[in-house]
Parts: C-alpha cells; sequence; structure tokens
C-alpha cells in the first residue's frame, strides 16, 4: 500500500515562529494542511515526517511521528513540506520520478523497489502543480491562490438548505452548509468566490461572509465581517477577518481587525486586538526576526502569530509584526515587530516553564483536549528548544 513522508524544509527564520513548535506541513495552505494536501495528491496517508530534532516530541491527534531522515523503500510518495500541491496529480508510474515545479523538485516518486536517500536528482522527472512556499508569510499567498479553487470544489457536494432570514448575495450554489447551525440574519455574498461551512459549526446572526471562505468543523462564529479566510477547526471568531489563516484551536472571541495574518493554534487574541496589513508608504513588508530581517515580497501583510501565543486587550500590532510561540504581549504595544517566544509582556522577561505548562493544562480541556503526559512533553520540549 502506498504511503506519503514528508520532508521538512531547513530550520530558519522565513519559517519562524512556526517551525519552532510544529512541522511546516501541518501549515494551513488554503482550505487544507500542506499534509493534506500531500495525502490528496498520493491518495494515502501519511506515515512519517522527515524533521528537526526538537520536533520529534511533537504529538497532536492525527500526526504521525516526526524522525530524523533515513532512505524510504516504495511504493512511497515523498514530499516537500514547503510546497503546497494543488490541481490535478500527476500519474505515479512503475519507475522512480522526480515531482518538479518550475524548475525546483518538490518531491519524489519511489515506486515498488526502489529506494529513496535523500537525493535521488537523476531520477526523471514529471511536473506537479501547486505552490512553493518561501516561509511562514507565504500561507497568506498561498491563501490568495488556493481558497478559490479549495472552496469551489465543495459546491460538488450536497449542501444543507440555507435558513431562512439569510440574506445571499449572489448564486446560492455558491453557499455550502455541511451540518452546521446557521441563524438567521446571516449574510452570505458569493459573487467572489464559495462559501463553506462545515459540521458541528455554529453562526451567530449579524455574521457576513464574503467568499471565498472555509470554516472548518466545530467552530463558533460570533458575527461581523469574514473576507477570504480559511479558518481551522475548533476557532471562535467574532469581528472583522480578512484574509487570514487559522490553524485551529484558536480564539478572536472579541471584536478587533485582523488582516492578512496567520493565527496559530491555541492562541487566544484579548478584546481589541488589532492587526496594521499595509504600511503607510504603501512599500513591500520587511519582517523583523530577532535580529535580522526578511524580505517578504508582500505589501498586505499582518500578524504571524505562533502557538500559545496570548494577546493582551486593545493590542495593537504594527504591519508584519511577529509573535512567537508561547508569548505574553501586554504593555506598550503600538510599535510591536517582533515578541520572542515565551515572552512574558515586552521588557525582556521570559515565562517561566511551570507557568506555562499550567496555563496549557486549563486551556486545553475549553476545547475537549485532554492534557497527556505527551503533550506535556512536547511543550516542555518547545519551550527548552527556544528558551534555554
Amino acid at each position: 500500500m502506498t504511503s506519503v513522508v514528508l520532508l521538512e524544509p531547513e530550520p530558519g527564520p522565513a519559517w519562524f515562529p512556526f517551525a519552532d513548535c510544529r512541522p511546516v506541513c501541518e501549515l494551513r495552505a488554503g482550505a487544507w494542511l500542506i499534509r493534506e494536501r500531500w495525502e490528496a495528491v498520493a491518495q494515502a496517508e501519511t506515515s512519517r515526517i522527515f524533521g528537526a530534532g526538537h520536533l520529534e516530541s511533537f504529538v497532536e491527534y492525527g500526526v504521525p511521528p516526526v524522525s530524523r531522515l533515513q532512505p524510504v523503500t516504495g511504493p512511497t510518495l515523498v514530499g516537500c513540506s514547503d510546497f503546497a500541491p494543488a490541481g490535478v496529480a500527476p500519474e505515479l508510474q512503475d519507475r522512480p520520478l522526480r515531482l518538479v515545479n518550475q524548475g525546483s523538485t518538490v518531491g519524489w516518486w519511489v515506486p515498488e523497489g526502489s529506494t529513496w536517500d535523500g537525493g535521488n536528482e537523476n531520477w526523471d522527472e514529471t511536473e506537479i502543480d501547486g505552490i512553493g512556499l518561501k516561509g511562514s508569510y507565504d500561507l497568506i499567498t498561498a491563501l490568495d491562490h488556493l481558497l478559490p479553487p479549495d472552496t469551489a470544489d465543495f459546491t460538488n457536494e450536497p449542501s444543507d438548505p440555507i435558513p431562512q432570514g439569510c440574506i445571499v448575495i449572489g448564486d446560492p450554489g455558491d453557499v455550502v452548509i455541511l451540518g452546521a447551525a446557521v441563524e438567521p440574519g446571516t449574510t452570505f455574498d458569493v459573487r467572489h468566490g464559495v462559501v463553506v461551512v462545515e459540521q458541528h459549526t455554529h453562526v451567530n446572526s449579524g455574521t457576513r461572509f464574503e467568499g471565498p471562505v472555509y470554516v472548518g468543523p466545530g467552530c463558533s462564529v460570533l458575527g461581523g465581517p469574514i473576507h477570504g479566510c480559511s479558518i481551522g477547526p475548533r476557532c471562535k471568531v467574532r469581528g472583522e477577518m480578512s484574509d487570514s489563516v487559522m490553524l485551529g484551536y484558536a480564539n478572536k472571541g472579541h471584536d478587533g481587525f485582523v488582516g492578512h495574518s496567520v493565527i496559530g493554534r491555541w492562541v487566544n487574541l484579548g478584546a481589541g486586538t488589532t492587526t496594521s496589513n499595509l504600511k503607510n508608504t504603501y512599500g513591500n513588508v520587511k519582517l523583523v526576526i530577532g535580529e535580522g530581517h526578511l524580505e517578504t515580497g508582500r505589501q498586505f501583510l499582518g500578524t504571524l502569530f505562533g502557538d500559545h501565543c496570548k494577546t493582551a486587550i486593545g493590542t495593537m500590532l504594527n504591519t508584519g509584526a511577529v509573535i512567537g510561540a508561547g508569548a505574553n504581549v501586554f504593555g506598550e504595544t503600538s510599535a510591536v515587530k517582533y515578541v520572542p517566544p515565551f515572552a512574558w509582556g515586552l521588557t525582556g522577561e521570559s515565562m517561566k516553564l511551570d507557568g506555562f505548562l499550567r496555563i496549557a493544562e486549563r486551556v486545553l480541556p475549553r476545547r475537549q483536549v485532554e492534557f497527556t503526559d505527551q503533550i506535556r512533553t512536547m511543550l516542555t520540549a518547545l519551550y527548552d528548544h527556544t528558551v534555554k
């Protein structure tokens, strides 16, 4: 039986703040995780992720183990985690192949009887559609390109009826409700893309969806305009959101604008947290990562929120701000561009490990996730890697 193995990119500033705390393949490109996109190509499940040593203790429901690089025997599809496949899958033949996109190798097909050892650049090549990702900020680029076709695919599935009292602007066939509870007074503007609302999600009256939008299962959408967003499972959303990605299990339960941003898992945004997504000069956004700078080539870019970070009420974030995993942001925040992992405020103090674990132990059960010994070990390893 065919399996999928995913190869993580080399750790570096471009993948901050997410590669510290999770495999890149577990980031959301369009409506789907990068891992899920590779699994769709192979029509098979992922068996392993080859990644950095600090992620070997990573544990999350449905995610295969992370290990160091080793030879792979077929039949296996090896995919690069910094590439998001799209469109029609290539035909996988009975001979070894390199998967290539715009001249770059992004994967390998290893048939039965063959072995991949990390190189194999002499294999014949075949083209694969998709988007190469240079860093975390390119999840917004992927959103622009992949969310419209991802949501359009859902129109092939039978949808629940649109509740009476809802307003549809555009073709009602572009509203896809899959076991969600939608209150009267919800607006679906689908003139520019499909809106998909998954099962067990509750949508309050006063919400305005402007497609393309994907809302994953088990979310609470509490009101306000949502445009061009991909929202993962078990999120809580209120207020204006535009062109943003929520990986899942995150909380934006209050008003405040979030635009062109990526929100990691278990993030909590305090009431009134607002991101700037466009410089006053209208120029391209440059990220500050520690002591270094990173050109993104993007004119619109908000904030990259690492897993488990939190913001205080009224937090104002600069264009292209980067918040490290586990950071607790409070104090004078209007000029924030970079907050290191596990920062306690903005004075250079770090959160203590015991305090961080106590908070996580309270937070996870609020989304019906058990705080296990394995999760404690993972979070401790994350803290040790980023702080010690």
